[in-house]
């Protein structure tokens, strides 16, 4: 089950998947976490929170207005490759046409390129690095 749900709910997935549980969960909150415009995500196996996403309003250089960063996916590994992180999209994609979004943007780590251009996000950027967490792409999707 999808719901909404508020940005410290996202912090232990963030530490636990997207920084290996190296930092204190203050320093798994992104710039834009509390913006107006911002909402997350969750997925529910019955009670438990296995994947998360966190959206917030933030237009590209060059792409327009109306768009949406997606930050901070992610699922836990023995929930993963099961359509959850599909699901969570989306729903987002539905909810943001509903808000006259164009576009979802984001800087997608090498290991999620194949699932993000399965949804039929496209590069839009070379790869670059981000220390102490990998190689990235800015990936591009419009939405409406």
């Amino acid at each position: 089950m999808i719901k909404f749900i508020s940005a410290p709910e996202t912090l232990p997935l963030r530490k636990e998947v997207l920084r290996a549980n190296k930092l204190d969960l203050r320093d798994c909150v992104f710039d834009g976490d509390h913006d107006e415009n911002a909402f997350h995500l969750g997925y529910f196996e019955k009670d438990l929170l296995v994947s998360v996403a966190t959206f917030h309003s933030q237009n590209l250089s060059n792409y327009g207005y109306e768009g949406y960063q997606l930050r901070g996916m992610a699922t836990q590994e023995v929930y993963r490759e099961k359509g959850i992180g599909n699901k969570l999209l989306n729903f987002a994609i539905v909810y943001l046409r509903g808000k006259n979004a164009k576009y979802i943007w984001c800087n997608a780590r090498q290991i999620a390129f194949k699932f993000y251009l399965s949804l039929g996000f496209e590069f839009i950027s070379e790869e670059f690095e981000i220390p102490e967490i990998g190689i990235h792409r800015k990936m591009y999707l419009k939405i409406r």
